[in-house]
């Protein structure tokens, strides 16, 4: 099978475990996000991905082919490290052309590449520019060049970005993402940045708790996540304790009843978390007693320019609703509302 394949993958630092049960199969030509908290293990997954950490247990496979005690030199994957690891005594040209200079690739071949690269990157006046001198953009841009000069199966790019503004960040990311579709090179990129995350990839892992949460899409895991701490994570979400009641309905706290998607095998009486997005919510001033609307009144109202967020308080459950200021005209604290919930909008979580 094709691809990059890990199965039963595990890291444990004497008891401490770093990752378990890794189970993954990436496509070629992909972005892939590994996205989730400090701690929780996916740069020590990239780490064996890229061959500099060892395997507890478990096999990683390239193409079918058994890499996981392949040195990482022989591995031919570029890599970008948060530092960018530059060497700031070199010119740009020359930090570009080191690794070909390490696998013995001629001065001719070396310049006509490093030409190749440095016009992928539009940096094509700078060759001679020594790194120390460019801005943070462009020297991430270098080091993304140094890390395809010699054509890797992978590319890993380990919290690239983390060191940039925000407004730098946002472009770079479309830069990345726009040269890897022109490239096609099967990329995977750490970062517990959701939005990050959420905007380049085309596969998103979410890990948590040492160990994979959830696969899927963007869209996938924002509009479907697998858990809780899936839904907790990735955007914002308002996450509520109900009770379920059949036939289709839960049990708000305060009393009132939702419709809602709820499956089947849901006992009757059970507690279970729901998940409802604050775009799904709609604000409306009070009204008489409808299905899936409840009674509530205005805590909290946050102007952040585009969007409008509103807190309002539920018979004692908190929720909060994200609309444009044309639909929040006249709102503030205080004021009685009524929040209607979309019974498509609603998801049952799972632990």
């Amino acid at each position: 099978m094709t691809g990059l394949i890990l199965e039963n993958v595990e890291k444990y630092y004497g008891s401490a475990c770093a990752v378990t049960d890794v189970n993954l199969h990436l496509p070629e030509g992909k972005l892939v996000c590994f996205l989730g908290p400090s701690g929780c293990g996916k740069t020590t997954l990239l780490r064996m991905i890229a061959g500099l950490e060892t395997l507890t247990s478990g096999e990683i496979r390239l193409d079918g082919e058994d890499i996981s005690h392949t040195p990482a030199h022989q591995r031919n994957f570029g890599m970008v490290f948060q530092s960018l690891a530059l060497f700031p005594h070199m010119t740009v040209g020359e930090n570009i052309a080191y690794p070909l200079k390490l696998r013995g690739v001629g001065k001719p071949e070396q310049k006509a590449r490093v030409s190749e690269l440095l016009e992928l990157i539009q940096l094509q006046q700078m060759v001679d520019r020594p790194v120390a001198k460019l801005s943070g953009g462009q020297r991430q841009r270098v080091a993304i060049a140094r890390a395809i000069a010699s054509h890797p199966k992978l590319l890993l790019l380990d919290e690239p970005l983390s060191a940039l503004d925000a407004k730098l960040r946002e472009s770079m990311q479309v830069e990345i993402r726009q040269l890897q579709k022109r490239l096609n090179i099967t990329t995977i990129l750490v970062t517990h940045d959701q939005r990050e995350a959420m905007t380049m990839a085309d596969i998103v892992v979410v890990l948590g708790e040492h160990r994979i949460q959830q696969v899927g899409t963007p869209i996938e895991i924002y509009r479907n996540p697998a858990n809780e701490f899936v839904a907790d994570f990735i955007g914002s979400g308002n996450i509520f304790a109900a009770t379920a009641l059949g036939n289709g309905k839960v049990g708000m706290p305060g009393g009132e009843a939702l419709n809602v998607p709820i499956s089947n095998n849901i006992v009757v009486g059970s507690n279970i978390k729901m998940l409802v997005r604050p775009e799904d919510l709609q604000l409306s001033l009070p009204q008489a007693a409808a299905a899936n609307q409840l009674a509530g009144t205005v805590t909290f109202i946050r102007d952040i320019g585009a969007t409008i967020e509103t807190t309002v308080d539920c018979s004692g459950v908190s929720l909060t609703a994200l609309s444009t200021p044309n639909q929040c005209v006249g709102l503030s604290i205080g004021n009685l509302v009524s929040v209607t919930i979309p019974a498509e909008a609603c998801r049952v979580l799972s632990g």
